[in-house]
């Protein structure tokens, strides 16, 4: 049997069943770390082996006693870099941060942990979530598990790539823009991105702060949907918490989308989409409507300006974040200076990637006197314009159905020659983030490459439960097959 093409929640069945231990999920996890990491770069920290095995003894105690029974108990997850995680680097995949221990972990994670799951490793990503291939980080780039010469996408691409590589049972990622449903799509698994302040960002190291969310990434809908049971709370230490009336979202895995009406806006499947993708999302579309729901073409406007609102909010925001990383109380600082001005001007220059100066610089300008109202305030407005368009969507459609990105995983080096092409493709996760609904990418086939291609599904804000139940009802027509990766 092999261990690591079990979802997390079988194996955390079979733990509990007594047919495995921790222990044995553990040592699985890591020798699949031993025998791909080389090939995929998913990881920027793996934990030591013996430190996490002494953690996965004291998990099966706690199974056996019976205080821990929930689904993800002994299960092996790992986490993306940006979280902090109390006495374990977290670096955001960036030189600035590349000594930084935090002194706690961020509520997500400790949400986790309070459930058994075990934390082996913290996983690459673009420096500071900046970027949509994962090829920004400090660290090298992550590598496609379906193709190590393609990209896994970004910014969550390490933790995509670790769940398609059978190097953890799932993982964590956070989503700004898109960057843990695009990933997901680029590498055939499962991401979902929950309504903004479902999951609470403390401990989030901030990239934009009113688009930010931690979510879940996994082999199937099952899983997506215990992990964000699991970690979503209310948490009084971030202010952008919402307290919602429930938690249960595995009770919406049942296979019925009967009368459900589906949208699909026309303008997301226009020109710049590709061939394969439009197919393997039209013909997902189909299977959905087999099973009873109720398809219809509509037009969703304002699509063709979310891409320029995102980027100067989001750089914005990104600009007054990362003005805290100057050197003076924690991260790297530059080995020559003089004087205190010099200091901070040279440890930026050097401790930054050039993606995140190019978003810096952006979010400086659109934020100075003189622009602030020609571009950042214009930016907001439009942000509000978009969510009274998806409102209007969404008082006569259930969901929205559409492709998570216009084209299958590019190339390594292709993306970041043109940083204009990369933005752009954005377009279909975007919106999610300016609006702060849910959403959910899914495997829905592959491209003539034999690369994945991702089906995205868009719920109204706090309606989870209808994405994905669609989800799982679309889920249950077809197997997941994860990458026959060459072994070397």
């Amino acid at each position: 049997m092999e261990l690591m093409k079990l979802t997390a929640v079988e194996t955390g069945k079979k733990i509990k069943a007594g047919e495995i231990s921790v222990e044995d999920a553990v040592n699985a996890a890591f020798e699949q770390i031993e025998t791909v990491e080389k090939d995929v770069n998913a990881y920027v920290t793996v934990l030591e082996k013996a430190c996490v095995l002494e953690k996965a003894k004291e998990i099966q105690k706690k199974i056996d006693s019976g205080e821990l029974t929930g689904p993800l108990a002994g299960v092996p997850v790992a986490i993306k870099d940006n979280m902090c995680t109390e006495g374990i680097l977290t670096t955001c995949s960036s030189k600035i941060l590349s000594n930084f221990k935090p002194a706690y972990t961020s509520e997500a994670v400790l949400n986790l942990e309070k459930a058994g799951a075990v934390i082996i490793g913290k996983t690459n990503m673009d420096e500071f979530a900046m970027g949509s291939t994962t090829e920004t980080s400090a660290y090298g780039a992550t590598k496609n598990p379906w193709n190590f010469e393609h990209v896994p996408g970004g910014s969550s691409g390490g933790s995509c790539a670790a769940v398609a590589a059978e190097e953890c049972s799932c993982a964590l990622g956070s989503d700004t823009g898109g960057s843990i449903r695009q990933p997901s799509s680029f590498c055939g698994v499962t991401g979902l991105k929950p309504t903004y302040g479902t999951v609470s960002r403390y401990g989030l190291i901030a990239y934009g702060s009113s688009l930010d969310q931690i979510g879940p990434v996994a082999k199937d809908v099952t899983d997506c949907a215990v992990i964000l049971e699991t970690i979503a709370s209310y948490d009084q230490k971030d202010s952008t918490s919402v307290k919602r009336e429930e938690y249960d979202f595995t009770s919406a895995l049942k296979e019925d989308v009967k009368g459900l009406k589906i949208g699909i806006p026309k303008g997301y499947f226009g020109d710049g989409l590709d061939e394969d993708v439009r197919k393997a999302v039209l013909e997902a579309a189909k299977v959905l409507e087999k099973k009873g729901a109720v398809l219809e073409e509509f037009d969703l406007g304002l699509v063709d300006y979310a891409i320029p609102a995102y980027y100067v909010i989001a750089s914005a925001e990104a600009s007054s974040n990362l003005a805290r990383f100057d050197g003076v109380k924690y991260g790297f600082r530059t080995e020559e200076f003089r004087g205190l001005h010099n200091m901070y001007k040279k440890t930026r220059s050097e401790g930054f990637g050039a993606e995140v100066k190019r978003r810096i610089m952006l979010g400086s300008f659109v934020l100075s006197s003189g622009y602030f109202d020609a571009y950042y305030l214009k930016a907001l407005r439009t942000k509000a314009l978009i969510k009274k368009e998806f409102d209007r969507a969404f008082e006569t459609y259930d969901l929205i159905l559409g492709p998570a990105a216009p084209t299958t995983a590019p190339k390594l080096g292709e993306s970041l020659s043109d940083p204009i092409k990369m933005y752009l493709g954005d377009i279909y996760t975007i919106s999610v983030n300016l609006a702060g609904l849910p959403g959910i990418s899914i495997p829905c086939g592959t491209d003539k490459k034999g690369l994945p291609i991702g089906l995205q599904l868009i719920g109204n804000c706090f309606e989870e439960k209808t994405m994905i139940q669609a989800a799982y009802t679309f889920e249950q027509s077809r197997s997941y097959e994860g990458p026959k990766m060459v072994q070397r």
